[in-house]
């Protein structure tokens, strides 16, 4: 007996498309076979005039269009670098006679409003005011201030002397003519006056004080009473207001509460007549018509895109087959002859005729260039020397260049003193002292090498 449990087998993995989709009705089943038989037979020949058209369009982009398209950038590049060559050499231009321009005229303007106003200011108006200034300074501030320093100084320190002492002798005028005097009259005479009325207005109003409080406590006393006299009427009043008011409002509910009711019911009656009229015929005519047929547009809708998506790929397989087929049938019929009859006969031809005429006529050509080059060559050559010989007779040959002797550096002796004489050269050879004659002497006359050996 097992102890462990034996593995439980994993459940098969559905696709998510299997898996998310809802399981299909007899509808789906009954109509997708024939739409799909329709769809694609309408379908192939929509995608093989589509394939066709692409392969058209694919050929005309490599072959017509890009080759094309290529040719007019290669032309028309240059053209517009010429032309924006042009345009900025314009621009330059013109960017050139307007700096030109602009230059001209900041130095008319200068040579005709600022350099004047310039020079107005920096010749005439500046040394016109300093001198003005210079003059002004020496007839105007010059004599006022000698005018201030000596007259009006002195003569203002004389007439604050004199009002200093006017004004002490008015100061003590005024301390004895009214000042002492209205003190003494202040003490003597209207200091005690003055507490006597104080005293006789301080009991005066105490007295008026002590008459107003008890008209004031009486005044009280009669609004208190007043007051609460007319608390209780109001309160009486208030009462039966507020018992007239509850019995009113008891009965305006009560007639509220019926209506309400009534109205309550006679809406309920309303409502359950429309809704029995309108809402359960509309809701059945949605649940067992509407719902329905559109469940049913829906799946033949669905159907039918699956259908034409389907159509449109096994179209795509037939027309990829087709295309191929014709493409193998057109090989066979036009492209293997031509490459057989290329192979087989015209490059043997194309060799023969190659060996036979153009590599002969080629080797000719270059010949008979070589034979023209050469020609040509000497006679240049032989006009060379024509030309040089007429020059040579009728101007003479020209000067030969003389050698010009370099200076040596300072300081080291002259080479040619350190030289000695060259002894002429003997007329008759004769026999070196240095060497040796003889048979068995090596001489330059009888050498032993071998690259000097007779």
């Amino acid at each position: 007996m097992d102890l462990e449990k034996s593995p439980q087998p994993a459940p098969p993995v559905m696709p998510a498309r299997q898996r998310d989709a809802a399981p299909e009705g007899c509808l789906a089943v009954a109509i997708r076979v024939p739409v799909r038989i329709v769809v694609f037979v309408l379908i192939v020949p929509v995608r093989m005039a589509w394939d066709a058209l692409v392969v058209c369009g694919r050929l005309l982009n490599d072959t017509l269009f890009r080759p094309l398209g290529r040719a007019l950038m290669w032309v028309l590049a240059p053209v517009g670098r010429a032309f924006v060559w042009l345009l900025d050499g314009i621009a330059t231009v013109i960017a050139w006679l307007f700096t030109g321009l602009g230059y001209a005229l900041k130095w008319l303007c200068m040579l005709l409003f600022v350099w004047p106003w310039v020079g107005l200011w920096r010749y005439v108006a500046v040394p016109l005011g300093r001198a003005l200034a210079w003059l002004g300074h020496v007839l105007l501030v010059v004599p006022a201030r000698w005018l201030y320093e000596r007259l009006l100084t002195p003569l203002g320190h004389g007439i604050v002397w004199a009002l200093r002492g006017f004004g002490a002798g008015c100061a003590w005028l005024w301390r004895v003519s009214v000042l002492i005097p209205a003190g003494w009259l202040y003490r003597a005479l209207l200091a005690p006056t003055g507490r006597g009325i104080a005293l006789i207005a301080g009991g005066l109003w105490a007295a008026v004080v002590w008459v107003s409080r008890g008209l004031w406590a009486g005044a009280v006393w009669i609004c208190r009473g007043s007051w609460a006299g007319i608390t209780w009427v109001a309160r009486g009043v208030w009462a039966g207001i507020t018992w007239v008011g509850g019995g009113l409002w008891a009965g305006i509910t009560w007639v509220g509460r019926g209506l309400w009711a009534a109205v309550a019911w006679l809406g309920m009656v309303v409502g359950t007549l429309l809704r029995w009229i309108f809402v359960v015929p509309a809701v059945a005519l949605w649940r067992w018509v509407l719902a329905p047929v559109g469940r049913g547009i829906a799946v033949i809708a669905r159907e039918i895109g699956e259908a034409l998506g389907h159509a449109w790929r096994v179209a795509g397989y037939v027309s990829l087959a087709v295309g191929r087929f014709l493409g193998r049938l057109f090989r066979w019929i036009f492209v293997e002859p031509v490459r057989w009859a290329y192979r087989s006969v015209f490059t043997p031809m194309g060799h023969l005729v190659r060996d036979v005429f153009w590599r002969p006529a080629a080797e000719a050509a270059r010949s008979v260039g070589r034979a023209t080059r050469q020609a040509l060559a000497s006679a240049r050559e032989t006009a060379r020397q024509t030309r040089a010989d007429i020059r040579r007779a009728l101007f003479g040959a020209p000067r030969e260049p003389e050698p010009v002797p370099l200076a040596g550096p300072r300081g080291e002796p002259d080479p040619g003193r350190l030289v000695k004489p060259v002894e002429p050269l003997p007329t008759a050879p004769g026999p070196s002292r240095r060497e040796r004659t003889g048979a068995d002497t090596r001489t330059l006359g009888s050498s032993t090498t071998a690259l000097t050996k007779d």
